[in-house]
């Protein structure tokens, strides 16, 4: 007998949108696009897929409907306050996992831009503040307002405070007050701000920038980039050095070096 039981939508949509660009798209619009702990799965494995597959370059982070993301799934996380221990370890999986996609993001080789057309608020304003990249529509806004009901955003605080400056992060954290995206913009939040039909566009523009190059030098330079922020002034650029010497001895510096000298465009290897 045929299963006529309707087919759930996947979470998160992933489509290639031009050779070596894959966008991907949360899809819970009804429920503005809230983290569930099914989203941060979907969207955790979706981006180490993504990582590991040689002919992805970039990865664009959009969403359908009129919200980007409402943070976590507060519905879904007040149902478990019945359980009995209060929801304690539902909460603690449920943080657990979330900061795992967010580190995932980062450590992803591929860069990944944030294209956001509408609101991005709490773990949602994180997701955008953890992406490499974030393009914004002149209608977006962003906000932490955990501190309005009673739950401080501290983990969105790890992004944020990663992204723009200490006085900046904490007048987001403390006021909870959305920022306009202009604001945004001046803060360092997002790189560019543009006419809401335009925004992806823009984030296709950067990208087809990023996908011409190397795949493995960019790869390096990503993470490079986030192990030495977090190091001591001579610590960064010690192991800096390293990663200079290092990526000069690939093929595709070899490469590139010569191309320049020889006035002709690079074919890369991506090694």
């Amino acid at each position: 007998m045929q299963d006529l039981s309707p087919v759930a939508a996947p979470l998160v949509l992933a489509e290639t949108v031009e050779p070596g660009i894959v966008r991907l798209t949360l899809n819970r619009p009804a429920a503005r696009n809230a983290l569930s702990r099914a989203v941060i799965r979907e969207l955790h494995d979706t981006v180490e897929r993504l990582g590991a597959d040689l002919s992805v370059a970039v990865i664009i982070l959009a969403a359908s409907g009129k919200v980007y993301s409402s943070g976590h799934d507060l519905k879904e996380m007040t149902a478990h306050r019945v359980d009995s221990d209060g929801g304690e370890a539902f909460f603690r999986e449920t943080m657990t996992a979330c900061s795992a996609m967010m580190r995932a993001i980062v450590a992803c080789p591929k860069p990944v831009i944030a294209a956001v057309e509408g609101r991005a608020t709490a773990a949602g304003c994180q997701l955008v503040a953890t992406c490499d990249l974030a393009v914004a529509a002149e209608t977006a806004d962003f906000a932490t307002p955990g501190v309005n009901i009673g739950l401080f955003c501290s983990t969105p605080m790890v992004a944020l405070s990663r992204n723009i400056s200490r006085k900046r992060a904490m007048e987001m954290l403390l006021l909870g007050e959305a920022l306009s995206a202009a604001d945004a913009l001046s803060f360092g939040l997002v790189n560019r701000v543009v006419a809401p039909d335009k925004v992806m566009d823009e984030a296709l523009s950067m990208a087809r920038i990023i996908a011409a190059k190397s795949k493995a030098t960019v790869a390096i330079g990503k993470a490079a980039f986030y192990r030495q922020a977090e190091m001591p002034l001579d610590d960064a650029y010690a192991y800096a050095s390293e990663v200079m010497v290092n990526n000069m001895l690939t093929a595709d510096a070899g490469e590139g070096i010569c191309a320049f000298i020889e006035k002709r465009h690079p074919e890369w290897k991506d090694k």
